[in-house]
C-alpha cells in the first residue's frame, strides 16, 4: 500500500521543510538541473507538492497524495493520481521522468522503475534524487526513524543498491552527481554540484532506457 496518510495529514509540514532548509533545497534542485532535459514530454513519478517538477520544467506529475497534489497543480503541473508501481500511462509516453526523495517510500523500487522504463520512450532518460543511506545525513534519518512522521515508514537505499537496481530493470547509468557534505543544521550556503558519489548525502542518478 502506498504510505500516503503521512502527506495527507502533514502536507503543510511538508511544504514548510522547503522554507525552513532552503539552502539545502536549493543545492538539490541545482544538483538535479544538469541532468534534467529542458525538451520533450517529462513526468516527476512521486511529484508531491511540485517542488522539484515545477521548477525544473518536468510537466506532468503523478502522486498517490490528493492533498500533495493540490499544491503540485497550483505550481502548474498537470497532475494525475496514481501509484509508481502501476502508472497510469501507455507505454512510451514520455522523453524523460524524474524520481526525486520517492524511491524510500515506494513499496516496491525495482516495480517502479520497471513502471518508469515501460512509460519511457526508447532511449528515454530516467533521473534520480535520493539520500544515500551510507551517507551521514542518511545515517542520521536512520537513527531518527521512529520521530519523524514521514520517515518513519520509509527504506533508504545505497548508492550500490539504487545502481544495482537500475542495471536490473533495464537502464545504462550514463552519469553520477552529488551535494549536500554537511548536516542540515550546518548548510550555510548554496552548495555546489560534485561529480561522482559518496562524499555527500543527496545523489542524484541519470540513467537511460535499454531497448
Amino acid at each position: 500500500m502506498p504510505r500516503v496518510a503521512p502527506f495527507e495529514t502533514h502536507h503543510q509540514r511538508y511544504e514548510a521543510w522547503f522554507e525552513k532548509h532552503e539552502l539545502a533545497y536549493i543545492s538539490e534542485l541545482l544538483a538535479l538541473r544538469p541532468f534534467v532535459p529542458w525538451e520533450g514530454w517529462g513526468i516527476e513519478i512521486g511529484v508531491g507538492s511540485g517542488r522539484f517538477a515545477a521548477p525544473l520544467g518536468v510537466q506532468v506529475g503523478v502522486d498517490p497524495s490528493p492533498a500533495m497534489l493540490v499544491h503540485a497543480a497550483a505550481r502548474g503541473i498537470e497532475v494525475v493520481e496514481g501509484v509508481a508501481e502501476h502508472l497510469p500511462f501507455a507505454d512510451g509516453s514520455f522523453d524523460h521522468a524524474l524520481v526525486v526523495t520517492t524511491l524510500c517510500f515506494v513499496d516496491s523500487p525495482a516495480r517502479m522503475l520497471a513502471e518508469a522504463r515501460r512509460v519511457l520512450k526508447p532511449g528515454g532518460r530516467l533521473v534520480i534524487g535520493f539520500i544515500d543511506r551510507e551517507s551521514a545525513l542518511g545515517q542520521n534519518y536512520l537513527l531518527h526513524q521512529e520521530e519523524s512522521v514521514f520517515y518513519r515508514e520509509a527504506t533508504f537505499y545505497s548508492a550500490d543498491e539504487v545502481a544495482q537496481l537500475l542495471l536490473e530493470t533495464g537502464f545504462t547509468i550514463g552519469a553520477w552527481g552529488q551535494t549536500l557534505a554537511h548536516p542540515l543544521p550546518e548548510t550555510r550556503e548554496i552548495e555546489p554540484l560534485r561529480t561522482g558519489r559518496g562524499q555527500c548525502s543527496f545523489v542524484v542518478v541519470a540513467a537511460t532506457r535499454v531497448g
